[in-house]
């Protein structure tokens, strides 16, 4: 049986979280906090990169990022549909994990699959705590849900000092050269936006948000419940 973890983050993708949060990640795990990414697909709809090429690259940003348990749930890419079996297997997913906190893409962004898995993963972790929904597994309340940002940024609720991450960060983004990396002449590969200095991109995304506090770097979340913060 699988030990809990304390944050479980959900990507439409392999490379999603890690373009979102992987510094907060970085973060957390160096401090002993148990950590998880849940991939809803396998990616095969990709310009660039096969399933086994894409499986490889994830395992080693898992293992840059020193995570506890990586899982992928084979859902059909391209086809985030939020249909009841669909959402069965994210609410079985968050009850094997019993995770205090959960993190999904950010409710706006470009990409049609970021969308949809923001919605699936607000319904489940819905529905994770209804002791007569999928009854043959316990109920999790999870703490809070955060959202954050793969293309599109809206309105930042959170930010997260990655300063000291963003090597780790970058070298976690580096592991997906199937999708990152510019294609070589004569390589069976192609152009896309993911090709052209996106990587540099987010740094320089996180390298602005830093600068809102003085940081270095920086990663930003939203929240749709308040958020505790004890001032005194």
């Amino acid at each position: 049986m699988l030990q809990s973890v304390d944050f479980l983050a959900f990507g439409a993708h392999p490379d999603d979280v890690e373009i979102g949060m992987g510094g907060t990640i970085a973060k957390h795990t160096a401090k002993g906090y148990k950590v998880a990414i849940c991939d809803l697909t396998e990616a095969e709809m990709s310009s660039n990169g096969t399933v086994e090429t894409r499986r490889q690259e994830a395992a080693e940003a898992s293992a840059v990022l020193g995570l506890s348990h990586r899982s992928v749930l084979g859902l059909p890419d391209r086809g985030l549909t939020g249909s009841a079996d669909q959402l069965k297997a994210v609410v079985g997913e968050i009850r094997r994990l019993r995770p205090r906190v959960v993190f999904a893409p950010y409710w706006s962004d470009r990409h049609p699959d970021h969308v949809a898995c923001s919605k699936l993963i607000e319904e489940a972790v819905f529905n994770a705590k209804l002791r007569n929904y999928l009854p043959e597994l316990p109920p999790v309340q999870v703490d809070q849900l955060y959202y954050y940002y793969i293309n599109d940024s809206g309105d930042v609720s959170l930010i997260t000092d990655i300063s000291e991450q963003i090597g780790t960060k970058l070298a976690a983004l580096q592991a997906y050269r199937s999708q990152f990396a510019p294609p070589a002449p004569g390589e069976d590969r192609v152009r896309t936006p993911l090709t052209d200095r996106y990587v540099q991109r987010v740094e320089a995304r996180d390298m602005l948000l830093g600068q809102t506090r003085g940081w270095a770097y920086a990663e930003g979340f939203a929240i749709r419940r308040p958020h505790e913060v004890t001032l005194f």
